[in-house]
């Protein structure tokens, strides 16, 4: 199983002052900005039927469309309800094409569904723009060992490792990876770099 996304690690960004229609818009905004911040403790704290609670009570989410998003599809992933949490998070794939977090989760619940090549092609997007990400390729080394492609497996794992050599301890129970277990070049990416002398 590859690694979780991040629930929403960063904090919901406040919105721009400009054109918000003076005092009554930013009430407005502040409220729409609570909201989400209770959404978000929810998830953070795993209860994501409280959050979807509260992510379900309005349509429109104004300027925070993405925020919104973001977090409905992590709660519906927590709940472990893949199809449902496809279309908000392809909405905020779609809003912050560039988003690794958004990527991840996508890909989580792409791989959930049987759309693997879906999968791959979220991470891949997403890691075009993000490449010092080690999760990013973590995860995509993870689909292309699934995929049975060993030799972009091994690559995005080597970048990963590289770049987050804390990853290494989690590759022994990746089930994601037992078609390349045996393989040499696997193995010493397993072990890691030799002690300096």
């Amino acid at each position: 199983m590859s690694r979780s996304p991040a629930l929403v690690a960063r904090r919901v960004a406040g919105l721009d002052d400009r054109g918000d229609g003076g005092p009554m818009g930013r009430i407005i905004r502040d409220g729409i900005k609570r909201q989400l911040d209770e959404a978000e403790g929810y998830i953070m704290l795993k209860l994501p039927h409280r959050a979807l609670e509260i992510l379900e009570r309005r349509a429109d989410w104004a300027t925070m469309q993405f925020e919104a998003s973001f977090m409905m599809g992590e709660a519906l992933r927590l709940l472990e309800r893949y199809r449902d949490a496809l279309k908000p998070l392809e909405i905020a794939a779609k809003l912050r094409p560039a988003d690794a977090g958004v990527a991840i989760a996508l890909g989580w619940c792409y791989k959930r569904t049987h759309r693997l090549a879906q999968a791959i092609d979220a991470l891949e997007r997403a890691e075009r723009e993000n490449p010092e990400d080690a999760f990013l390729h973590y995860n995509l080394a993870c689909y292309w060992s699934l995929a049975g492609n060993s030799g972009k497996a091994l690559d995005e794992l080597a970048v990963a490792l590289e770049l987050e050599p804390m990853l290494r301890p989690q590759i022994a129970e990746e089930s994601d990876f037992d078609a390349l277990r045996g393989n040499p070049d696997f193995e010493r990416l397993t072990v890691g770099p030799a002690p300096l002398a």
